[in-house]
C-alpha cells in the first residue's frame, strides 16, 4: 500500500487514476492495435457494418459478429472512447465528423478484453 501511496505523489491522483484505467480497458499500445486486436486462442469480433470510413447518417444500426463466442462474458460499445451504457443495435444523435466506433468483448468478471474492433465512420 505504501508503494501505491507514493507512486500517487509522484504522479497525482488524477494521472494515478488515468493509468489505472487505461490498464483495465486493455487500451491499444500502438496504432497498429487500433483497429483489429484478436488474442490468440480466444474469441475474435468484427464490425460488419458500417464499414471502416463509411459516410452515415447521425443515426445508423452497427452491427458485429462474434466467433467462439463461449469466450465473451460481455460486449462493449464505445463511441471516440466513451461507454454507451444500454447500447441496443443503434447509435443514435452523433455529431457530424468522424467518430471511431469499438465494440470490445470481455471475459465474464470483466477481467480481461478477449477481443476488440475498432472502426471509423463519417456523420455527414
Amino acid at each position: 500500500m505504501e508503494v501505491v501511496l507514493d507512486i500517487m505523489k509522484h504522479i497525482g491522483f488524477m494521472g494515478f487514476g488515468i493509468v489505472l484505467v487505461g490498464s483495465l480497458i486493455g487500451a491499444p499500445a500502438s496504432a497498429e492495435e487500433k483497429h483489429d486486436k484478436h488474442i490468440a486462442g480466444k474469441s475474435n469480433v468484427m464490425i460488419m457494418s458500417p464499414k471502416d470510413g463509411d459516410k452515415v447518417g447521425d443515426n445508423f444500426e452497427l452491427k458485429y459478429e462474434l466467433t467462439e463466442a463461449a469466450q465473451v462474458g460481455h460486449v462493449h460499445v464505445f463511441v471516440d472512447n466513451e461507454y454507451q451504457r444500454g447500447f441496443q443495435g443503434t447509435l443514435k444523435g452523433l455529431s457530424r465528423g468522424a467518430h471511431q466506433i469499438t465494440v470490445k468483448t470481455t471475459s465474464k468478471d470483466h477481467s480481461s478484453v478477449t477481443a476488440a474492433h475498432t472502426i471509423t465512420v463519417d456523420v455527414q
